[in-house]
């Protein structure tokens, strides 16, 4: 069965406001790694590096996840619509078929694919202008 994470996207603050949730709903980051963590084929610009890459913080059955936008990867940070819907799934084939059925008539930003990270992941926007992300954590299965 997917679950379903709101992933929220900032403009250079992320850290400072994942410290502030944490401090608001208590628990320890899951991960934090920031753009100078990733392998070295994806190059950064040295204003990007201390950003904020991924972290997640678990708050009951659920995890809010966030990043810093980075031009390096298309980011185009745009206050209020910052949020996505992060899917993660039990499988490679309920991945596809969500990202396939999700993505139908909408904008494919980055196709499933298997990452650096350990998972089949990609984003896209719907037809209804609603950003989401599906990922399967093949490395953790």
């Amino acid at each position: 069965m997917a679950a379903v994470n709101p992933y929220i996207t900032f403009n250079g603050t992320c850290e400072e406001a994942f410290n502030f949730y944490k401090s608001v709903f208590g628990g320890d980051f899951a991960y934090i790694g920031k753009f100078k963590d990733m392998p070295s084929e994806y190059p950064m610009a040295e204003s990007e590096k201390e950003k904020i890459m991924h972290v997640s913080l678990p708050i009951g059955n659920t995890v809010l996840m966030g990043s810093d936008a980075a031009e390096g990867f298309g980011g185009d940070y745009k206050e209020g619509n910052n949020i996505t819907v992060s899917i993660n799934t039990d499988s490679e084939e309920e991945a596809t078929r969500i990202f396939n059925g999700l993505s139908t008539g909408g904008k494919v930003g980055m196709p499933l694919n298997k990452t650096f990270w350990g998972a089949y992941f990609g984003m896209f926007t719907d037809k209804f202008g609603i950003n989401w992300m599906v990922n399967y954590d093949y490395e953790q299965k």
